[in-house]
C-alpha cells in the first residue's frame, strides 16, 4: 500500500474543499513543532529536560522543564507563519498576540503543550493537544473573549502522543485519522483513516483513589462496573489509568473504552478537573468524529458555552453506549429524566 504523508493528506483535503490553504498550513506548522517536542521528550535526562522548572502556570501547578520548553516551541513555531490571529496556551493566563512584524491570519489556536507532564520523569507517554477556531470577523487584536466559542465551532482538533511511536490523531470534522511519525524520513505518515470507536466496551479509565469524593450517580455507575458478572451489568470490566489524558484517550481511539474525570467534592468549586478549551473540547471533537460520545455527565461537551479561557469541566468520553449509561445515571439523579 502506498504511504500517504500528512502533507499529501492535507493537499487532498484542500482539493476536496474540506480544508482551506491557511488551515492546512497551520496544521503543518503545529505538526512540525510537535516533531521538535518529540525530539526533546525522547532525549529525556540526556537532554536536561527532566525535573521541575521552578515556576508555576496560571493553573497554580508546578511546571516541569519540558512544559516550558514545549510551550515555547509551539509559540515560536506559530508566531510568523501568517495563519494565526492569536493563540492561547494552558500554561499562560492570557492569549498570545501575533507580533506586529508578522502577517496575521484568520485562525485562533489553543493548546495544552504537554499533557500528562507529571509522567515525564518516569518515562510514561505524554502528549500535546490542540484546537483551532476561526477568529471572529473584524477582530484584528483578539482577546480572551474571542476564544470563548463552543466546541461545535472548532475547525480542527488533534493530539500527539510521545510514546514508543510518535502519533498524531487529527480531525477536521470529517472523520478522525491517525498519522505515525516515520523517524527515518522525518514525516508523519497516514496509519489509520476514518477510525471508529466500538460502541460497546468492557474497559474503563478513572482515578479510583477519588471514589470517596464522587457524586452518588458516579458511585452507582462505577460500583456496577466493579461488581462484574455478579452485578446488574452482568459482565466483567477491566480498569486502566495512565494519568495522562492523551495516553488514555489514545487507547480508546485504538481499541475502544471509556475515560472519566467526574465532578467530585474536592474539585466541585472549580467546576471540574480538566480544561474545557485545551483538553475537553478538542478530545470531544476527535472522539465524536470517531463515533464515540463525550459529555460532562449532564450535557454534550461540545455544546457547553465557555465562560472563561481556563474553565474546567467534568469529562466522560469514549465508547458511546457506556457514556450514555453513565450520563443517564447523572440526569436521573438530577431529576432531569425518568
Amino acid at each position: 500500500m502506498k504511504s500517504i504523508s500528512l502533507i499529501q493528506f492535507l493537499i487532498e483535503e484542500r482539493r476536496a474543499g474540506r480544508v482551506n490553504a491557511e488551515l492546512s498550513l497551520l496544521i503543518e506548522v503545529v505538526a512540525r513543532a510537535c516533531k521538535r517536542i518529540a525530539v526533546a521528550t525522547n532525549k529525556g535526562a540526556l537532554g536536561g529536560v527532566l525535573g521541575e522548572a521552578g515556576t508555576g502556570n496560571i493553573q497554580g501547578e508546578a511546571q516541569k522543564k519540558l512544559d516550558v520548553i514545549s510551550n515555547e516551541i509551539l509559540l515560536e513555531a506559530n508566531a510568523w507563519g501568517g495563519q494565526l490571529a492569536a493563540c492561547a496556551s494552558e500554561e499562560m493566563e492570557d492569549p498570545q498576540p501575533i507580533p506586529d512584524m508578522y502577517p496575521k491570519g484568520n485562525h485562533l489556536l489553543l493548546f495544552d503543550p504537554l499533557d500528562g507532564s507529571s509522567n515525564i520523569d518516569v518515562n510514561i507517554s505524554v502528549g500535546t493537544i490542540f484546537s483551532v477556531l476561526r477568529c471572529p470577523d473584524g477582530i484584528s487584536e483578539p482577546k480572551a473573549e474571542h476564544f470563548l466559542q463552543p466546541g461545535t465551532t472548532q475547525l480542527a482538533a488533534g493530539y500527539v502522543v510521545y510514546g514508543p511511536a510518535t502519533v498524531l490523531v487529527l480531525t477536521f470534522g470529517h472523520g478522525t485519522h491517525e498519522f505515525t511519525l516515520d523517524r527515518e524520513v522525518g514525516s508523519f505518515v497516514l496509519s489509520r483513516r476514518d477510525i471508529r470507536i466500538p460502541e460497546e466496551t468492557g474497559e474503563f479509565a478513572i482515578n479510583v483513589s477519588n471514589q470517596r469524593h464522587w457524586e452518588p450517580p458516579m458511585q452507582r455507575y462505577i460500583g456496577e462496573l466493579l461488581a462484574g458478572t455478579d452485578g446488574p451489568r452482568g459482565k466483567d470490566f477491566n480498569m486502566r489509568w495512565v494519568a495522562s489524558m492523551v495516553a488514555d484517550v489514545h487507547r480508546i481511539i485504538t481499541r475502544g473504552g471509556t475515560f472519566f474525570y467526574p465532578l467530585d467534592a474536592k474539585i466541585k468549586s472549580k467546576g471540574g478537573k480538566l480544561r474545557l478549551m485545551y483538553e475537553a473540547n478538542p478530545m470531544a471533537f476527535i472522539v465524536e468524529q470517531a463515533g464515540g460520545a463525550a459529555t460532562t455527565g449532564r450535557q454534550r461537551i461540545l455544546e457547553v458555552q465557555p465562560t472563561g479561557l481556563h474553565q474546567r469541566v467534568p469529562v466522560f468520553l469514549g465508547s458511546k453506549k457506556e457514556i450514555e449509561v453513565a450520563t443517564h445515571y447523572h440526569l436521573v439523579a438530577d431529576g432531569a429524566q425518568g
